[in-house]
Formats: C-alpha cells, sequence, structure tokens
C-alpha cells in the first residue's frame, strides 16, 4: 500500500492523488503540513530534509519532490500511457511539466497568496498588479499551446503533464481578478473536468 504524506490542500499533494487515480492506486494518506502535525520534526525532516509535502513512501523506498514523485509512479505502474516510454514524447511531457514547476508557479505566487490566501506579507498593489499581468501572460503561452494541440498540453492524449497544469488552471480560476479570454485554456478546464480525479482532487472547490 502507498502511503503519502501531506495534507488534502496541498496543490502538489493534489498532483498526487490525482496521479493515483489515473493509475487506479490505492493509498493512504496522513494529513503533514500546514494545520496538522509539523513538518519540522525530526522524525519527518528524516524522510524529506526540506520538511515539504508530499512524501511518497512505496514499502521501504521514500520520495518527495511532488513532479518526481508522479514520474515515479508513473514508471513503476504501468503508466505508460501517462508517461511515455518513446524519448521524443517523454520530452514534451518534462518540457511542461518543467514549465509549470518553475515559470507558471513562479508567475501565479504573489497574486494567489494576496487574494486567495490573503497574507498581510502580500498586500502591495504594485507588486500585485505585476504578478497578475506575470501570469496572465504565462496563461496566454498556455492558451497557445493548448489551441495548437487542440485537446491536451503536450498533444492529442492526456499525460502526466496536464496533471500540474492541471491543477495551475484551477487555480487560475479560482483566483479573484479580472482574467483575460483564454478560450482554449477555458475549454481545457471543462475538458479536464470530465474526468474524476480531476473533479476529485482539482476542480473541487479548493484553489
Amino acid at each position: 500500500m502507498l502511503k503519502i504524506l501531506g495534507r488534502a490542500t496541498s496543490i502538489n499533494v493534489r498532483k498526487v492523488l490525482w496521479t493515483c487515480a489515473e493509475l487506479n492506486l490505492p493509498f493512504e494518506r496522513e494529513d503533514w503540513g500546514t494545520g496538522f502535525r509539523s513538518t519540522d520534526t525530526p522524525e519527518f525532516l528524516s524522510l524529506n530534509p526540506n520538511g515539504m509535502v508530499p512524501v511518497l513512501k512505496d514499502g521501504d523506498f521514500v520520495l518527495w519532490e511532488s513532479n518526481s514523485i508522479i514520474r515515479y509512479l508513473a514508471a513503476r505502474y504501468s503508466g505508460e500511457h501517462l508517461y511515455p516510454t518513446d524519448p521524443l514524447a517523454r520530452a514534451r511531457v518534462d518540457q511542461w511539466m518543467d514549465w509549470q514547476a518553475t515559470d507558471l508557479n513562479k508567475s501565479w505566487s504573489y497574486p494567489f497568496l494576496a487574494l486567495v490566501r490573503k497574507l498581510p506579507s502580500h498586500q502591495d498593489r504594485e507588486a500585485l498588479a505585476a504578478g497578475c499581468a506575470s501570469w496572465s501572460k504565462h496563461m496566454g503561452i498556455l492558451d497557445r499551446q493548448l489551441q495548437w494541440t487542440g485537446r491536451f498540453v503536450a498533444g492529442e492524449h492526456f499525460t502526466l503533464a496536464d496533471i500540474p497544469i492541471g491543477l495551475s488552471v484551477n487555480r487560475w480560476f479560482g483566483t479573484p481578478f479580472p482574467h483575460p479570454d483564454f478560450p482554449s485554456v477555458t475549454a481545457y478546464f471543462e475538458r479536464l473536468s470530465q474526468r474524476d480525479g480531476y473533479r476529485r482532487f482539482g476542480r473541487n472547490g479548493i484553489a
């Protein structure tokens, strides 16, 4: 039985939960992180020295970093339909996963913390305006990619890349500020919502 350590509201934990749903993998989850057991304890730090969720335990094997975890699950548990073995097809998936983890994540950080989490430390108007503009710019990149593929991020078929990006799209629609009209992103959001895993762990009322 897989064990996932992390609170279910964490966007990175939800990547892992959604991947398990796509692969029909049973798991147990333990609440760790904000509002639950502290990740600064020696017990947790022995599993992840960064003190971050999620952590995966697969028997004696322990793994952290959410994108590494979902790549491992797809490679370990017959997920070739999500994470192709062909080097060219896999590179496309990795490219968009890495783009989400770096460029897209960075763009939405300030607006999300300001407008959804409402942190006092993130209420600078100029920084918020710049963050919203950057986020919109990156969502425009995604809209053009989806317009080109016609369906999913890396091509015609749903892949592992759609899991982190799909969660970011859910966060985009769940953050209250004026959004440019990106019809391909909107259609993608509805297309993902046909998947049970996305309804349970993505479009579930949590940004």
